[in-house]
């Protein structure tokens, strides 16, 4: 599908790593990323966030394709790299990639009005077929992760939302 050469050339970095690990007897974490969003995103990365964001500071049309119950989670990039420099800490070996992320759920469609209202625009939610292979949820499983580390989000969406928005208006607008 669509999502082929995407999902495959995670993959396929993550056996490089490994294979790379058992040659030179070499301690390697593979972490696996979901959905990161904050400050310093590009204007047009292709994001639902930023995306999101842009539209409604241009009372543009917010885009979700298909009915908009389909969920994501975000983590906001400063517990990201809390998350990551704790993961580089442990002294374990690890043999298995390792999701980081935030597993607080929100459906696009309420992302949608959540960033209209925040930014006070006259933006309006605008339905498209659903892309092919498009995932009804997308949140990681962070039972590895809480096994190895304590993680607790520091920022809430909301308040990642309002940094993230406040760094697109002062660079962009």
């Amino acid at each position: 599908g669509p999502r082929a050469c995407y999902d495959e050339g995670k993959r396929c970095a993550e056996t490089l790593a490994f294979d790379f690990k058992r040659k030179y007897k070499t301690k390697v974490k593979v972490l696996r990323i979901f959905n990161t969003y904050g400050p310093y995103m590009a204007l047009n990365d292709g994001r639902v966030v930023s995306n999101f964001i842009v539209n409604s500071i241009n009372n543009k049309n917010l885009n979700i394709y298909g009915d908009g119950n389909n969920t994501r989670s975000f983590c906001y990039v400063d517990d990201l790299i809390d998350i990551i420099i704790k993961i580089s800490k442990i002294r374990k070996n690890l043999n298995t990639p390792v999701n980081i992320g935030n597993d607080y759920e929100i459906s696009v469609k309420k992302l949608a009005k959540i960033i209209i209202k925040l930014n006070n625009s006259s933006s309006k939610i605008i339905h498209s077929e659903s892309l092919i292979n498009e995932p009804k949820i997308r949140r990681p499983d962070l039972k590895l992760l809480k096994s190895l580390v304590k993680i607790k989000s520091k920022t809430k969406l909301i308040n990642g939302l309002m940094k993230t928005t406040e760094y697109f208006r002062k660079t962009y607008y």
